[in-house]
């Protein structure tokens, strides 16, 4: 059986996969019991499953598992602590950006990757950061107010 290394959060795991085409999600998921990503869609459209991969917001349920060895994977869990929120789920709680929590995952995902690079972003590149991700409850605006408070715009 072969084994991949995947270096998640700041720490190393290896696992032993079946097939290497198997996506990021379920080794996430299923291996290593990590629930921030979520499968929604299985077809990288609602953005659910969004994991941070060498900086940039990637839909795990699209990327192979094999395509992530060597690659920086952060998760909705190495974001922040309960005692020490990362300042987009601090942003999301103050705002009540969240509601049935579909969305909730690829949205601060997607957040702390533009924030990350572009610590100041204006409205429209939120816009553009957040626009592959699909929210059934209709939080758009304090999603987007989340985002901009994060970034004290």
């Amino acid at each position: 059986m072969p084994s991949v290394t995947l270096r998640v959060n700041g720490r190393a795991q290896t696992l032993d996969i079946d097939d290497p085409a198997m996506p990021l999600l379920y080794a996430l998921r299923d291996d290593l019991g990590l629930h921030g990503p979520k499968f929604g869609c299985g077809l990288g459209q609602c953005g659910a499953c969004t994991v941070i991969v060498d900086g940039e917001a990637v839909r795990s349920c699209q990327m192979p598992v094999s395509a992530a060895q060597g690659k920086e994977i952060g998760t909705l869990e190495g974001l922040g602590t309960p005692d020490a929120l990362h300042k987009v789920q601090a942003a999301f709680i103050e705002e009540q950006a969240a509601q049935c929590g579909y969305c909730t995952n690829g949205m601060i995902m997607s957040a702390a990757a533009l924030l990350a690079k572009t610590p100041h972003p204006d409205e429209t590149q939120v816009r553009e950061a957040l626009a592959g991700n699909l929210c059934r409850c209709g939080t758009h605006v304090r999603v987007l107010r989340a985002v901009m408070r994060a970034a004290n715009v």
